[in-house]
């Protein structure tokens, strides 16, 4: 009985709210749909217009008592007569509240209220609702259906707002890619490669089928970089800072969703967090790009052609992306200090994250009041960085066709290098072909774990990877609550860290057997090819450009999947959100 009490208060509550919104609606629409007005009221703004006789009309909006009955037939009506001057003040700060991309499900169009509307403006001006009659507005069948639809679906989360925005992304980059002069021969290159080079650079994951320097003609890597800047950044990210540099103050919406892009903890740290983007990303790619040029145009390249690949190298490196505009790759300069540390630096300080660098730069010289994302991002950072390169340069150092006939220098070099580009970073100095076993499994791992929340970085985030060895060791201890630098881990985050992980797996086995079933590879090529994917991380064995179009879409989705998260992903698809408002009694399952 209980249960069924609730129930119906619920319900009965829902039916107020459903209510209260119509009326909003029908309030509102009133000010949008009498821009209509203007071929019919005379403009009396204008000079000369004084003599003309100012047309009115008269609108009328009822307005219920709240009341538990339904509402009387004596319902008394407010009139409001409206001037063309009061309609142009408060339809401009109307239109003005809709011009956000992401409005909320409340501003679609009422048009049975808009019916009403129309008779009152053709009993007090025939000339005017026959022209809203002549415009159509007023089928439901023509616009009602769609926008409703579309807005349900989409507009209603922000995870379903990220997912439509960064496909749309996708398309608009494919579009351009497909253009005749995007080609160096002058062609429209195939559907999927042009479709596979706009998912990897919006991903920024680094992946290709087609070498971008033989490919892509100046136009075409231009708009390859373009994407992997907005791609890195984060869509709703750009269009954030984008609101900010006109000066123009981000509605809660938009903040939200910008919160969920950054995996921000704090909505009023949306503002600063996209500053330090903002200002964090132009520096660094800046100076990255300044120390490069200067090296190139040292190493025989004209200063034109220099500029170009030190600014694509800065920007490639900071967002993670992989890109070269060399065929062979950095390959050729496998011994050059002065142009493999910077690279290195920059793929290093944007797998940070910008939380990260936010919370060092408000307090640089004092860790103990940096936040806890801060202190895990960058203590297993640190760890997985040495750990990564011991490991990698072990496994390698005899090889003879990767490091082994290197000096002690290069070799140390190499297994820096590598251990800073396999957690996302895409560059490779030696042929993955040519690794051993081992080395591709520590390859697999690092690419995996990926790099810091909320930056440029794929995979599952070193936090995640943290958390979970967190919630282990304190298993293994006995402890009730897991603890890191004397704070306690909700368990909410522990059930997301394991959820994500697992939906990880599952989309890692999925993608690898539907492209073992379509290439019929070795498990060994599959599996690496299919992390790098996922992991947005971009090291290949070639596995990639051998594919037929089936493998290449595969490949497609796991790039888009990784980009925006499994929690995005199963979000987003979700229908409905589920609230439970009752419990069910506990029961605790054999574990092991």
């Amino acid at each position: 009985m209980g249960l069924g009490k609730t129930k119906r208060k619920l319900q009965a509550t829902r039916r107020k709210r459903t209510i209260e919104r119509e009326r909003e609606r029908a309030h509102r629409d009133l000010f949008r749909y009498s821009s209509l007005r203007s071929s019919a009221l005379p403009n009396t703004d204008l000079p000369g217009a004084e003599s003309a006789p100012r047309s009115r009309f008269t609108l009328s909006t009822t307005r219920a008592k709240k009341s538990k009955r339904s509402p009387k037939p004596q319902e008394t009506q407010e009139r409001t007569t409206l001037t063309r001057s009061d309609l142009d003040s408060r339809l401009a700060r109307f239109e003005s509240s809709r011009r956000s991309p992401y409005a909320s499900r409340n501003n679609a169009p009422n048009y049975q209220a808009l019916r009403s509307i129309a008779s009152d403006m053709s009993r007090s001006d025939p000339h005017l609702g026959e022209q809203v009659i002549r415009a159509g507005i007023l089928n439901p069948r023509r616009y009602a259906r769609l926008w409703e639809e579309i807005d349900h679906r989409v507009f209603s989360s922000p995870s379903r707002t990220a997912i439509a925005v960064f496909a749309l992304v996708i398309i608009v980059f494919t579009l351009l890619l497909s253009l005749p002069f995007s080609s160096r021969n002058g062609q429209m290159v195939e559907f999927h490669h042009a479709f596979f080079t706009a998912t990897s650079a919006v991903t920024v994951t680094g992946l290709t089928t087609v070498s971008t320097a033989a490919q892509w003609s100046p136009f075409g890597q231009g708009v390859i970089l373009l994407a992997c800047q907005i791609g890195g950044l984060g869509t709703l990210t750009m269009t954030s800072l984008l609101a900010l540099a006109v000066g123009r103050k981000m509605g809660l919406r938009t903040k939200l969703m910008t919160q969920g892009e950054l995996n921000i903890g704090r909505l009023g740290e949306v503002g600063s967090v996209l500053r330090v983007v903002a200002f964090s990303s132009i520096t660094i790619e800046g100076a990255i790009a300044l120390v490069l040029t200067p090296r190139f145009l040292f190493l025989g390249e004209d200063p034109l052609t220099s500029m170009w690949h030190g600014v694509f190298y800065s920007v490639s490196a900071f967002n993670n992306a992989g890109f070269t505009p060399h065929s062979d790759g950095i390959v050729p300069y496998g011994h050059d200090v002065l142009l493999l540390i910077p690279i290195c630096l920059a793929v290093f300080l944007g797998s940070m994250g910008f939380p990260v660098i936010l919370s060092m730069q408000q307090n640089p010289l004092k860790p103990a009041r940096w936040s806890l994302t801060a202190k895990i991002t960058l203590v297993t950072t640190t760890a997985l960085l040495v750990l990564g390169a011991i490991a990698w340069g072990a496994a390698e150092w005899n090889n003879p066709r990767t490091i082994g006939d290197h000096s002690t220098g290069d070799k140390i070099l190499h297994s820096v290098f590598a251990s800073v580009m396999t957690r996302s970073g895409g560059f490779n100095l030696v042929d993955m072909n040519d690794i051993k076993p081992v080395t591709g499994l520590i390859t697999d791992i690092l690419m995996f774990i990926g790099g810091g929340s909320a930056s440029t970085a794929g995979g599952i985030k070193v936090t995640t990877f943290a958390v979970i060895l967190l919630a282990i060791a304190a298993e293994a201890r006995g402890d009730q609550f897991v603890v890191a630098f004397n704070r306690t881990i909700p368990e909410a985050t522990l059930r997301i860290a394991i959820s994500v992980m697992a939906m990880s797996f599952g989309v890692i086995i999925v993608g690898a057997g539907a492209l073992l079933v379509i290439s019929e590879q070795p498990l060994s090529r599959v599996l690496f090819e299919t992390i790098s994917a996922y992991a947005t991380c971009g090291l290949s064995d070639g596995l990639s450009a051998e594919l037929p179009p089936a493998g290449i879409y595969v490949l497609t989705a796991l790039m888009f999947i990784g980009r925006i998260g499994t929690i995005t992903a199963a979000t987003g698809l979700a229908l409905r959100s589920r609230r439970r408002l009752y419990r069910f009694p506990e029961e605790r399952p054999i574990i092991g």
